[in-house]
């Protein structure tokens, strides 16, 4: 037998889980590998700590979700097929495991009920949910008052008029039609029978059904699918809400349309395979969507029961097993703050669903007990920035993308699972008077707490392995905390992150002096977005001989967290694979009250010279030696013995509008770039002193 691959081949594949020695806090826990070019049954075998088998299963599916949950303990796993073996791969169920059932795809469905409004919540509900709601319900009136002035939206036409360009600011209205007008109108009718509010929404919602579903706004076509994705996330729970002012061929009609796209989310999923290849950002959203249209048609005859329940079916199985791929067991998003916002509210509608209509609940899983704990440390709304990642500069109210933090992100899960700390940045999330995006999670009912619970009072100094983060703070409950967050992770340069293993970023109450650096620009795949800010040289991060993290194979350029004295706000990063020309590049952090010490120990076979990147939001200064960085009342200096500054520059490699026509250039808050630079060498030890006054 030949030895099973335990090493993806593709940044698009799962992980193995659980790795060698890995503590589970779930049970039954899912079982993932990595798959075999051909092979179309898989055994897996379950062991205890005496190597007897527990379970066995034979499948043509990458992963299993075991039936019988294992009590805390040492215990072992294989997976073989006709000629690959693996050796017994031990793992450990964690004391504090939770035990996750699993909801049933039939039970749910038919437990689901027929009278409307049921799928965000039922009528009986909604007499509560203005009492416990009515902030909430007040600011709505602004949204509707703004959606009733509105024109309707236009057919889009970016497709077949040579200005594909156009494709952003259509995308970034629709949204703005879509998921925040005709939701807007939606909620109001269901919740106050507002049939003024009603019909603009039904206005919208046969306005975007009349786009047609196989062209543009197509989720599986030929052109960009943000506005199918758009539509079957909105159009099914506005339907359910405004059901009563449908005539029948119009519900006939709108049913029809959520059915095509449902089909069209499927076909997707299974194009790519996503089972196998779950890291296709796009995909990764539309189980919730395919899930809900299931539910939402039950009863609407466009489709019979058998393919609602298979729907049904397929995204519980992605939910109780591989999801989410970019949410780690400890609660961090490996795709940054930015998309975690959205990525981690999509999909709450639906689960709120299956919590209400089953005897289970997709919410008690790892990554949903800690996600709080991460918005804890990387999501204070009081920030400048929130590192890392595509979309790290926005804020709820940037002009591009509004709503991803204008949404309180803390939404349900910190109702749901707390800390108190997370409640209290809810609250003072939730405090808005125009909701910008995503309402769909605004009106939910109050979800059931969970009896036991994997999340935990906040620390100072917090480590995400998963994602591949670092938070270390003098003091997160302090309006003068200092803090310095880090990144090194298994997650590498491709998707929505960067090539910028070992980067950090520095702040002092909020202001950030130290930053990532660039922009999308027009929009994701620009020059400057490809070229510049998704490079090394764009981080806090190094250059070995100008040498990039992107010149090795993205499943190489990886870093890897060694250790974290939380004690003394010590970490130790390495990042020696992110690179073909150097044995060994360990970063070390400390800080101290004001200080922040950064240690870089480089090994290579030849001589190299490090480039020694900054990049910050305020203008840099040199004197006698030193850099300094003076922002908002925060004043940064930065001193080395080990390098020397080279260059302070606001120019960018890449320009922010490189390529892109005139008439769709961007401006956006201007960046600074501090260069420092080595003398060569085959070991290097640099020490820089960041000291905040």
């Amino acid at each position: 037998m030949k030895p099973f691959p335990t090493k993806r081949t593709s940044t698009t594949q799962n992980f193995m889980f659980p790795s060698i020695g890995e503590v589970v806090y779930e049970t039954p826990p899912t079982f993932i590998w990595i798959p075999v070019e051909g092979t179309e049954k898989y055994i897996l075998s379950v062991y205890d700590e005496n190597k007897s088998v527990i379970e066995k299963i034979s499948t043509c599916k990458i992963y299993v979700n075991i039936s019988k949950p294992l009590e805390s303990g040492k215990y072992f796993w294989k997976i073989e097929t006709n000629t690959h073996a693996s050796d017994f791969m031990d793992f450990y169920i964690s004391e504090k495991a939770i035990y996750f059932k699993r909801p049933d795809a039939k039970a749910l469905f038919e437990n689901y009920p027929s009278e409307r409004p049921a799928y965000l919540f039922c009528k009986d509900q909604i007499c509560t949910l203005k009492e416990t709601k009515a902030f909430e319900l007040n600011v709505l009136k602004n949204n509707v008052k703004v959606a009733l002035d509105r024109e309707l939206p236009t057919i889009p036409v970016y497709h077949i008029d040579g200005k594909r360009a156009e494709y952003r600011q259509y995308f970034a209205d629709h949204r703005t039609y879509n998921d925040r007008d005709m939701v807007a109108c939606a909620l109001m009718f269901a919740l106050t029978d507002d049939e003024i509010a009603g019909n603009k929404a039904k206005e919208l919602m046969m306005r975007v059904c009349g786009m047609n579903p196989l062209g543009p706004c197509a989720i599986d076509g030929d052109f960009e699918d943000e506005i199918g994705i758009s539509n079957i996330r909105c159009i099914p729970p506005v339907f359910d809400m405004i059901f009563p002012l449908l005539n029948e061929q119009e519900q006939k009609y709108v049913a029809q349309t959520i059915a095509v796209y449902a089909q069209q989310c499927e076909n997707k999923l299974k194009l790519i395979n996503y089972e196998q290849n779950p890291s296709n950002s796009h995909v990764g959203r539309i189980p919730a969507y395919l899930g809900g249209a299931a539910l939402v048609l039950k009863g609407t005859g466009v489709c019979d029961d058998e393919t609602l329940i298979r729907w049904l079916k397929y995204a519980l199985d992605i939910y109780c097993g591989i999801f989410p791929y970019y949410g780690g067991n400890d609660g961090s998003w490996a795709e940054g703050t930015f998309y975690s916002t959205s990525y981690t509210k999509w999909y709450l509608p639906f689960f709120s669903a299956v919590e209400r209509f089953s005897d289970g609940s997709l919410f008690n899983r790892p990554f949903y007990h800690r996600y709080t704990n991460f918005l804890i440390h990387f999501c204070n709304k009081d920030y400048e920035i929130h590192p890392f990642c595509d979309g790290y500069w926005c804020d709820s109210d940037s002009e591009e993308w509004p709503g991803f933090f204008a949404q309180n992100p803390y939404a349900v899960y910190a109702e749901k699972f707390g800390p108190e700390l997370a409640k209290i940045r809810s609250v003072k999330a939730s405090e808005q008077k125009f909701y910008m995006l995503h309402l769909l999670d605004l009106f939910l009912p109050e979800l059931k707490k969970e009896e036991k619970t994997l999340t935990k009072e906040p620390e100072n100094v917090e480590v995400f392995p998963d994602g591949g983060f670092i938070a270390m703070h003098t003091d997160l409950t302090d309006d003068n905390d200092i803090c310095v967050f880090a990144r090194a992770s298994r997650f590498s340069y491709d998707s929505h992150r960067h090539a910028d293993q070992g980067s950090f970023a520095l702040f002092s109450k909020g202001v950030a002096l130290i930053t990532p650096s660039g922009y999308f620009g027009r929009g994701y795949g620009t020059n400057h977005h490809f070229k510049w800010m998704k490079s090394t040289k764009a981080h806090n991060s190094l250059l070995f001989n100008e040498i990039d993290q992107r010149v090795v194979n993205p499943l190489d350029a990886t870093g890897k967290i060694i250790s974290v004295d939380k004690g003394n706000k010590h970490c130790i990063l390495d990042m020696s694979s992110a690179y073909p020309n150097i044995s060994l590049w360990q970063r070390e952090l400390i800080l101290k009250d004001k200080l922040l010490t950064v240690i870089d120990t480089v090994h290579s076979d030849e001589n190299i010279e490090i480039t020694y990147p900054l990049h910050t939001l305020s203008l840099p200064y040199e004197k006698d030696g030193k850099v300094y960085v003076e922002r908002k009342g925060e004043k940064l200096e930065i001193e080395s013995q080990d390098i020397s500054l080279v260059e302070i520059t606001d120019k960018y490699d890449t320009d922010l509008n490189d390529g892109v026509p005139k008439e769709y250039h961007v401006t956006m808050p201007q960046q600074y770039h501090i260069y420092f630079k080595s003398k060569k060498s085959k070991n290097h030890k640099i020490v820089v002193k960041y000291k905040i006054d």
